[in-house]
């Protein structure tokens, strides 16, 4: 680090200063000088009280929501602006935020061990090896497409009640077995680290602040959410109208998910393409257009209960629901190729490079998607399933519906 980087100027106005339980003692020299020496030291009320003896400028706690502190900190660029955040500041901390608003080279950081060293350290586990997941300010579903047998997790709670609530959902799924330890107040006075099972859980007076760990342990009968698509029909509330399974594995392979996408979900349904599509990645998006609420309300019910309660479900008609929002990186049409205008408004929203897979079952629609194929190239696909059904004491084979399939990549 230059001499320039370790020291508060015109240049590096705003420092972002992790700290932790152990508040003054835990935190360098460094780090106590530019705390003493700042015009505005903002943080949580928490944060401030740990640094109160250091503090000689404005206190500003964090409003309600957070992101309304930005203007002040902006109107300080070029005068020492100090920033206290839990452990490090850019491991699910404020320092994303601040850098949208403020660049780097105009900041110093200077982190704590994250809650999830913290964790890690007192139970022996390598973080490498560990799912990492935050739970504050985000439902607890969220934790679900982690639930496998023998997974270790570190969960970073939302407040007391997150450890209850988890072990109910254990329960729930299955995995009433699974290991649970509660880590309070880490590295601090107020420590505390106590274990039970998900079934057993009885543990009271849980500190706000805490973090969860979980070794996960399934029953024969748990709900376990294979890491290959195409998953079991069962799994979704439905009405019927539901992309298959092996129709559904075919459709995500086209579909071909990268890192950070976006996809839009037309013609939602259950919503099992977009919740399969974020089950691949957790840096994916999908945004799923549906005209009935009914149906919406279904798909949003599965998105929860199948671990990805992200999923953004807007409840209007195609194409009239495309307006404002951001362009996919790839289209599914499962729905609404009767109107001849989704099909040519969905192809000129796709980013250059995207992908379109378009479904459909009906022969008139079909007619679009090879006039689609005519026009656009791509693959036109025929595919078809058959399930051995019972016939008195015999077995034999009945077919599904087939389902025509366009895809197409846009130069």
């Amino acid at each position: 680090m230059t001499s320039e980087a370790a020291n508060c100027t015109a240049t590096r106005w705003l420092s972002i200063i992790g700290i932790g339980e152990d508040g003054i003692v835990g935190l360098s020299p460094l780090a106590q000088r530019l705390i003493s020496s700042a015009e505005l030291v903002v943080g949580g009320k928490r944060h401030l009280d740990l640094a109160g003896d250091l503090i000689r400028g404005r206190r500003l706690a964090w409003p309600s929501p957070i992101a309304g502190a930005l203007p002040e900190i902006r109107k300080h660029r070029g005068r020492p602006v100090v920033v206290l955040a839990s452990g490090d500041p850019f491991h699910y901390g404020a320092g994303t935020m601040l850098l949208e608003q403020v660049p780097a080279a105009e900041t110093l950081c200077l982190p704590q061990p994250s809650a999830f060293s913290l964790a890690a350290g007192r139970l022996g586990w390598s973080l490498q090896y560990v799912s990492i997941v935050s739970l504050h300010g985000r439902a607890l579903e969220g934790i679900v497409r982690y639930l496998q047998p023998g997974a270790r997790i570190l969960a970073l709670a939302w407040d007391g009640e997150t450890a209850a609530k988890l072990a109910h959902l254990l329960v729930a799924r299955g995995m009433g077995q699974s290991k649970i330890v509660v880590l309070e107040n880490m590295a601090g006075p107020r420590e505390r680290v106590r274990t039970t099972t998900a079934s057993e859980f009885d543990l009271v007076d849980v500190a706000a602040l805490n973090t969860i760990a979980l070794e996960v342990a399934a029953s024969p009968e748990a709900t376990v959410l294979p890491l290959a698509p195409g998953l079991d029909d069962d799994l979704f509330e439905n009405d019927g109208q539901l992309t298959k399974r092996e129709v559904r594995a075919v459709t995500l392979s086209a579909l071909a998910p990268r890192q950070g996408e976006l996809l839009w979900d037309i013609g939602l349904g259950a919503g099992s393409i977009s919740i399969e599509w974020l089950l691949r990645h957790p840096s994916l998006r999908a945004i799923g257009f549906e005209e009935r609420p009914d149906r919406a309300a279904r798909a949003a019910r599965n998105a929860a209960a199948l671990g990805t309660p992200d999923l953004q479900i807007v409840q209007s008609r195609a194409p009239e629901g495309f307006a404002n929002l951001p362009r996919p990186d790839a289209v599914f049409i499962g729905g609404g190729l009767s109107d001849p205008g989704v099909l040519d408004a969905a192809w000129s929203a796709l980013k250059p490079g995207g992908r379109l897979v378009a479904n459909t079952v009906s022969i008139d629609s079909e007619a679009r998607l090879i006039e689609a194929f005519q026009r656009h190239g791509g693959e036109l696909v025929r595919l078809q399933a058959s399930r051995a059904h019972r016939i008195g004491t015999m077995f034999a084979w009945r077919s599904g519906t087939p389902v025509t399939q366009w895809r197409a990549r846009k130069p």
